[in-house]
């Protein structure tokens, strides 16, 4: 039986944007490249002529042109495309191929009826909103923050900070006050838009207490806007002015600041799990090249599609999703419960918005496969050509349920990336086949590699992902870091000059890749290092459990430790000796003896992350003895009281 589960049409070099850019490189370039293979080892090795010919292919709107394309090749410190200026907005409010009338955003949400937007009306909300900061006294390098969900007001906003050269900063309204305010006191905002509540479901969430309390604990802020979303009709809290006002009419013409490459466009905090969130500097001009890039060339989005990533505020793919227009996308918004009234709700807007793209998590997928949903049967779907998976892993088994049940002709897309490049580094391309539980390749201009522990790269083995080039979409920086001390110890201190992402990869002999967790959560069982990925893939394919965490404790006279599995049971079930001794056979089975746990316990829910990833290392802290409060940032968790028992567990 073959793995196969998709293979390109015979005309892809015809019908796709990386085709067009192929043929591009031989009339401009006068370079040929006979597979994606032969392309990417020239992407990662010529790194001058690679990232110039996306300059040039793309048509970058530049005020002055760079003197070179990287002016210094070491990491960190590369210096790309020296002298030039552009403005990350500018590029984007292009929109390619888009007419004034062509709908470029449309959003979906469960507070309010749709909105739709226009090339026309996108630009001319971004001029208004950008002379109303303007009056308020915004101007380059100053912040503006959004507690906001992914509405077109938030999108607006983004444009018109960048277009000023001031540096926006986004987080969703479901983050709680202390959140919040880790973030934000560390970049010092001027300015803050926030929204009154917004509806969850069918539930009314009121966000006026957190908003003051926001507003209370930023001295910085010179000035506060209302969104009136959850009740456009409630008075807004004195001294707060309405978006309205900031958005009101006016001759002021559109400008958009010529900045440098590398000038600070937004900030993007790391989830904060231990300590203070990381603030991540991310600049124009490598974000605005990474995404042009990736989205036309990995993603092959162009002027006939419609992009939709589910995600909120607080998560990169946002930032990811919002950058569609520059390549003539047109963007889908949602706004609310993925799971209301059910879990086809989303695929349901796929069908209602004409969807080309659809963009998930790999949990979500696998809740949808849990619960036996055919989303062909319930949705429309024929407009569907492309489908992304990302936040964790996806199995074999997921890429098989997607086949069999969204559709057998569109091209599954997973990929891995991170908030600290913005983008993917390992994803799909519309040149290779999708292989069931495998990342297609790496991307183009992204020299990812598989480290042993000794440092050596290598081909068919587990090792640590690895970056030994750089990319212009690395950060500029951490926020208040101005020797790069906490921004080389994030991602530079195992192997100097090589950035160390803390995932486990394995890359074949064909490029294909597969990641099996975060390497500091490995499951390291008599020398054998095992992922949590392959772990979890087993276990919740069980019908009676939900969810689970694994975690290994290392005895320190080298004895094998303690692997500790921690489930979450199906509603009204109890975990019992034959529960224990089913789980216990089928992870032998299926993955080895080693992975056999010394033991399992009930919880009823494992700790995530506010963007839904699992927290096996405060977990382990906890049970090797680190009060709670020092284990992890309680802010940054979607469900803070899952720690307690694990403290619990500890105590005993």
């Amino acid at each position: 039986m073959t793995d196969v589960l998709w293979t390109p049409p015979a005309d892809v070099l015809q019908r796709s944007r990386i085709g067009a850019y192929l043929r591009w490189l031989a009339e401009h370039r006068g370079l040929e490249f006979a597979d994606y293979d032969a392309l990417w080892q020239w992407s990662v090795t010529d790194l001058d002529a690679f990232w110039r010919s996306i300059w040039d292919h793309f048509e970058v709107v530049a005020h002055t042109p760079p003197t070179a394309t990287l002016g210094q090749r070491s990491m960190p410190g590369a210096r790309w495309f020296p002298g030039a200026t552009l403005n990350y907005a500018e590029n984007v409010l292009r929109m390619p191929g888009r007419a004034d009338d062509d709908p470029v955003v449309i959003a979906y949400g469960q507070t309010r009826d749709p909105v739709t937007l226009t090339a026309a009306q996108l630009r001319e909300q971004v001029r208004r909103v950008a002379a109303g900061l303007r009056r308020l006294g915004v101007t380059s390098g100053d912040r503006v923050a959004a507690y906001a969900p992914n509405i077109p007001e938030t999108y607006v906003l983004l444009l018109a900070t960048a277009s000023l050269g001031a540096i926006f900063s986004s987080c969703a309204p479901e983050f709680g006050t202390r959140s919040v305010t880790d973030r934000w006191q560390q970049i010092e905002p001027k300015v803050l838009v926030a929204v009154d509540g917004y509806r969850y479901g069918d539930k009314a969430v009121d966000r006026r207490a957190e908003v003051a309390a926001i507003r209370a604990a930023l001295p910085s802020l010179e000035h506060t806007v209302g969104i009136p979303y959850l009740d456009p009709d409630a008075p807004l809290p004195d001294g707060m002015l309405a978006w309205a006002e900031l958005a009101a009419p006016t001759d002021e013409p559109a400008t958009f600041a010529p900045v440098p490459f590398d000038h600070p466009l937004y900030v993007l905090y790391s989830s904060g799990t231990t300590g203070l969130p990381k603030p991540i500097v991310h600049g124009h001009g490598g974000i605005l090249l990474e995404h042009l890039k990736m989205l036309a060339l990995h993603h092959d989005l162009g002027p006939a599609d419609r992009f939709f990533w589910f995600t909120t505020t607080g998560w990169m793919m946002w930032n990811f999703l919002v950058s569609g227009p520059a390549v003539g996308a047109t963007i889908v918004l949602f706004d609310g419960n993925p799971g209301h009234p059910d879990l086809g709700a989303l695929w349901r807007l796929a069908e209602r918005s004409r969807s080309t793209y659809f963009g998930t998590s790999a949990p979500f997928l696998l809740a949808c496969r849990k619960a036996n949903l055919v989303p062909r049967e319930i949705a429309d779907l024929s407009a569907l050509r492309g489908l992304g998976s990302t936040g964790a892993p996806l199995p074999v088994e997921g890429f098989t349920w997607v086949y069999d049940a969204v559709g057998s002709d569109l091209q599954l897309q997973s990929l891995s990336g991170g908030t600290d490049v913005c983008t993917g580094f390992v994803g799909g391309v519309p040149l290779l086949p999708v292989h069931a539980g495998e990342i297609a390749c790496r991307a183009l201009g992204a020299k990812v590699e598989a480290r042993s522990a000794d440092g050596t790269p290598v081909i068919g083995e587990l090792g640590e992902l690895v970056i030994t080039e750089p990319m212009p979409s690395m950060p500029v920086g951490f926020w208040n870091d101005p020797e790069g001390t906490r921004y080389r110890e994030a991602y530079f201190d195992i192997y100097p000059g090589v950035w160390r992402h803390g995932d486990w990869i394995t890359i074949n002999s064909r490029g294909g890749c597969v990641i099996t967790g975060r390497s500091d959560a490995t499951l390291n069982r008599g020398g054998v290092r095992l992922g949590t990925a392959e772990f979890y893939s087993v276990v919740e394919a069980l019908d009676e459990v939900v969810d689970s965490v694994v975690v290994h404790l290392e005895d320190d006279e080298g004895g094998a430790g303690e692997l500790l599995l921690f489930v979450v049971l199906a509603e009204g079930l109890t975990l019992d000796d034959d529960l224990r001794r089913k789980i216990c056979r089928e992870l032998r089975t299926a993955l080895s003896p080693r992975h056999v746990p010394d033991e399992i316990h009930q919880v009823r829910a494992v700790p995530r992350t506010l963007s839904a990833k699992k927290l096996e290392v405060p977990v382990k802290k906890i049970l090797t003895g680190t009060p709670v409060d020092q284990a992890a940032a309680k802010g940054a968790l979607a469900n803070p009281e899952s720690l307690t028992a694990f403290a619990t567990l500890a105590h005993h």
